[in-house]
């Protein structure tokens, strides 16, 4: 199986930084486990675009963005649920 490879974005770095640290480390988890499978069953594909996906994780949203052809999974952002959508 064919890994993809994980890009985020220096703006969703500085997201994550900005966000309560206990929640840094799982959030990179889940990050992480996009190599092995870009679109988990707890993902959900977003209706603005054909390529973005959104996972929840507690209160807090990474968005990303999935290029099959290329393999590549980029994270665009990554915030509190109230503040994502913005």
């Amino acid at each position: 199986m064919d890994l993809y490879k994980v890009e985020v974005k220096k703006s969703a770095v500085k997201e994550l930084q900005s966000l309560d640290t206990r929640f840094i480390p799982v959030i990179w988890k889940q990050i992480k486990k996009l190599s092995e499978n870009p679109t988990p069953m707890h993902s959900a594909k977003l209706w603005a675009s054909d390529k973005s996906y959104r996972i929840r994780i507690g209160n807090y949203r990474v968005v990303y963005q999935v290029d099959d052809d290329r393999r590549i999974v980029t994270v665009q952002r990554i915030k509190h649920r109230r503040e994502v959508y913005r």
